[in-house]
């Protein structure tokens, strides 16, 4: 049975840091792209962060980018998100997901896998 779980969340204050982590059972081989995507209250689920786990190669929402850092641990099994220089507007649920897709956009329906969410709040 495929499952994700999220750990790492919790309150910090703004400029803070916090990384997430998302360990990974179940799969029969490496899935190509694992993401992070959060959903504040009353607003719709955005895709954070992806990674193609062949390869690397990483991708960002604008509003994140250089201070957050996507990264995957095969041998571990383990998506994780450094995030850094955190603000109030990055206050959400964070989800990991992934999908055996051969391409890795942040298109929610592509990905069948969902994690249940870590909450990540930040205050001013």
């Amino acid at each position: 049975q495929v499952q994700l779980m999220e750990s790492g969340g919790g309150s910090v204050q703004a400029g803070g840091s916090l990384r997430l982590s998302c360990a990974v059972y179940g799969f029969t081989s490496s899935p190509s792209c694992m993401a992070w995507f959060r959903q504040a209250p009353g607003k719709e689920r955005e895709g954070v962060a992806r990674i193609l786990t062949d390869g690397g190669r990483t991708f960002y929402l604008d509003s994140v980018k250089g201070r957050f850092t996507i990264s995957v641990d095969n041998a571990k099994n383990t998506l994780y998100v450094q995030m850094n220089s955190l603000k109030p507007e990055d206050t959400a649920m964070y989800y990991c997901a992934a999908h055996y897709r051969p391409w890795c956009t942040s298109q929610i329906s592509d990905f069948g896998y969902w994690g249940q969410g870590t909450q990540v709040t930040v205050s001013s």
